[in-house]
């Protein structure tokens, strides 16, 4: 029998992958894959490294982007490669297990500022919205409900 492919925020398995170099390991994720193959996924860190400056979702005139809080440095198209890196590798997963409120992984629920800082609305982050779409057959968590797949947020 062939095991399930779950691929997960690598920050809710506990490595230390996050902005500020802690981990959000969680236990109710770690018993919803036990059996499963894992894809520990965090796009941030290769391209931002750990620790790193927080970045956020902005809603700017070239649609939503990916910035730097210090200094507005875009690093959208770097974390859509990453996804698609990931996408190549394991576009067979079954299961997609994200991180809530992320820039990267959030669905539905990573905040969306304008570009004065201000929260504007909620929606996906870069690379959950990137996931969700191309892989459809996939059904969709985030670390807080993990009893019902998400087939279409937002």
């Amino acid at each position: 029998m062939k095991r399930r492919k779950t691929i997960v925020s690598a920050c809710l398995l506990g490595e230390a992958c996050r902005y500020d170099g802690c981990s959000k390991a969680n236990a109710a994720v770690t018993a919803a894959v036990a059996a499963d193959e894992v894809i520990p996924f965090c796009p941030e860190a290769p391209v931002l490294g750990t620790p790193r400056g927080r970045i956020s979702v902005v809603s700017t005139e070239a649609g939503l982007r990916v910035l730097k809080d210090a200094d507005g440095t875009d690093v959208t198209d770097a974390l859509i490669e990453q996804t698609e890196v990931l996408m190549a590798a394991h576009a067979d997963a079954d299961r997609v297990i994200l991180k809530s409120r992320s820039p990267s992984c959030g669905l539905g629920t990573a905040p969306v500022l304008d570009e004065e800082g201000n929260e504007i609305s909620r929606g996906n982050g870069i690379a959950a919205d990137i996931l969700r779409h191309a892989m459809e057959n996939a059904d969709f968590y985030d670390e807080n409900d993990l009893t019902h797949p998400v087939k279409d947020i937002l």
